[in-house]
């Protein structure tokens, strides 16, 4: 018996035309990718266009349609990472000029950015449009999407006959992303490790977009937003908005919608101008200076999404989390007034890698994402350490605990409110964080003050202190001990505290203006435990670089400490406040 979506398309493309080596597929999966890639922008720019308040409804449809094609454009990858290929989507050919075509599709499949309106869903109802009755398989110059699918799915299944299913499917399973990097009610993330999960995740793509058969506008779905309702497909979606009408049960593609009204307000839409690009303003221009900086955020979105794709899947959350300050960014763009009664809006240009603020590679850093989390590139590794202390909670040293399991490149919380924590999951982008960053930048030399004792200089940044109290102990402070460090054992006592110092903010010489002497701390990250389970900082040692936001990179260190609670006045340093806030990993339970 034929898949489902087998059924809706005419038989195999012709010999010539069909996908018929693994080369062929892998070529064709990327560009599936780079076709549900297209379709974003413009998205974006109609749904960010319309005014909240008076098209509630209009944006409950974009979005829906965006959400779902973000699933899609993850199933692609999942089929792609199947068959044993590396997804690509931080790359110049993702960005051309708009318009544009759909990647390899006819010339008629041509997309440009719109704001919402007449213009817009014309263009959306042809890119969505079902394949006629008949359409043969497309692998090149398709002529509808759902016939460049049903050439995948022949060119899956031709190969599996011939070749077998192992041999088609021999990517890494880790590579797959699933419903639990990803939170959405957008439909079904599918893991694919066989032909039977390949065809499943071709027909979410396409009953999505299509509507299961060619008799019904239904996706097969509940509406999200209305689960007493049927979800219709994209194409019908846009239907309805044209109608003005929703579709209802009984109704068909021929009748057309026939149920309740839906209000569309083209008034209340931001008149952005069409395909907006940089080179229409001046450099250091108001409006040239915004969209520079909505394109280093969608080109930071494309280079995490390529991550999470390529072995780091818990990364997802953090590219999705990273679009609600793309969307603010967008509509603040929206704001400015351009020519001819026109507003600005987003170019969507590529930026290079070596333009942006952060680079990317494999070399071991930490970077700070504005108002997000931090990414740990290279494979640093993760640690626990809990903080020993006396009977009498005095503080005594550290203590190892378990090497976390992390990919690669990884994302840390840096809000304190994931549900995942060390891991970011993305709740920054839900609660809405403000992780503003103000630590000093000068380094640490020119803040330090120098305190000297008898064979010991001691320099103190009390900025950078967290209290963990090493410096206090059990009867009075290193600054109070340093008149007694003629005695050996005195001054030893201080050196031996100053190394557990995990912020650095207490470091020494032996004499005034000397080389400081620093503990030999590997290159790692350990997430520090006090006492009574407080949750304190992010330990940084071994002089791994951590970079701002702003692309300013923090003096490099062998020790810092780095907030994860998300309330420290000097982000992203560490302050103490943890302490203050009785900060923990998990809430603790209560009992009536």
């Amino acid at each position: 018996m034929d898949h489902p979506a087998q059924q809706q398309h005419a038989p195999g493309p012709a010999a010539s035309a069909r996908i018929a080596t693994l080369d062929d597929l892998q070529e064709h999966l990327q560009w599936a990718i780079e076709l549900e890639h297209a379709t974003l922008p413009p998205y974006l720019c109609a749904l960010y266009s319309l005014d909240p308040q008076r098209n509630p409804e209009a944006i409950e449809v974009v979005a829906g349609v965006f959400a779902e094609e973000m699933i899609h454009l993850a199933l692609a990858a999942n089929l792609l990472n199947a068959v044993g290929w590396r997804p690509r989507l931080d790359a110049p050919r993702m960005l051309p000029p708009h318009p544009r075509r759909l990647p390899h599709g006819g010339p008629s499949l041509e997309l440009s950015l719109l704001p919402f309106g007449a213009e817009a869903l014309d263009m959306f109802l042809r890119l969505e449009r079902p394949a006629p009755p008949g359409a043969p398989a497309e692998a090149d110059g398709y002529e509808t999407i759902g016939q460049f699918y049903a050439a995948i799915e022949d060119g899956l299944r031709h190969l599996c006959g011939r070749l077998g299913e192992r041999a088609v499917f021999r990517g890494d399973p880790a590579r797959q992303v699933h419903a639990g990097h990803f939170r959405n009610t957008a439909g079904r993330l599918i893991a694919v490790n066989d032909l039977s999960s390949a065809l499943t995740a071709l027909e979410e793509i396409v009953e999505q977009g299509e509507g299961m058969t060619r008799d019904e506008v239904w996706d097969g779905d509940r509406d999200v937003h209305h689960p007493d309702r049927d979800e219709v497909a994209h194409y019908y979606r846009f239907q309805e908005l044209r109608a003005g009408r929703r579709y209802q049960r009984g109704d068909t593609p021929q009748s057309g919608p026939t149920g309740e009204a839906i209000r569309v307000d083209l008034a209340g839409v931001r008149p952005m101008r069409r395909n907006p690009r940089l080179a229409d303003h001046a450099p250091g221009s108001a409006i040239r200076t915004a969209q520079e900086e909505f394109n280093h955020t969608y080109c930071a979105i494309l280079h995490l999404l390529e991550q999470a794709f390529n072995g780091s899947p818990r990364l997802l959350a953090v590219a999705t989390g990273t679009m609600y300050g793309l969307k603010a960014q967008a509509q603040a763009l929206m704001r400015m007034p351009d020519e001819d009664g026109t507003t600005a809006g987003p170019s969507f240009e590529y930026v290079a890698p070596e333009l942006r603020r952060w680079s990317v590679g494999d070399r071991r850093r930490i970077v700070v994402l504005a108002d997000g989390p931090y990414l740990v590139y290279g494979g640093v590794p993760l640690k626990r350490k809990r903080k020993v202390v006396s009977a009498e909670n005095n503080a005594l040293t550290w203590k190892t605990g378990d090497t976390l399991a992390t990919e690669d490149t990884y994302a840390l919380c840096r809000c304190g409110r994931s549900g995942a924590k060390p891991f970011c999951d993305g709740t920054h982008a839900v609660v809405g964080f403000d992780g503003t960053e103000s630590a000093d930048l000068r380094p640490y030399k020119e803040l330090q003050h120098v305190h000297d004792g008898v064979g010991i200089s001691a320099q103190r940044v009390g900025e950078l202190c967290i209290h963990a109290a090493f410096c206090i102990g059990r009867t009075r402070p290193i600054a109070d001990m340093l008149a007694d460090t003629g005695d050996s054992d005195v001054r030893s006592n201080v050196m031996g505290r100053i190394d557990h110092c995990p912020s650095g903010s207490y470091s020494y010489a032996l004499e005034r203006g000397g080389e400081s002497i620093e503990p030999d701390l590997p290159q790692a990250i350990s997430i520090l435990e006090e006492e009574d389970g407080l949750a304190s900082a992010l330990w940084v040692t071994g002089g791994v670089p951590v970079v701002r936001a702003d692309g300013q990179p923090l003096e490099t260190r062998n020790r810092m400490t780095l907030c994860r609670c998300g309330r420290s006045a000097g982000k992203p340093l560490c302050d103490g406040t943890h302490r203050k806030i009785n900060f923990r990993e998990t809430v603790p339970s209560t009992t009536s």
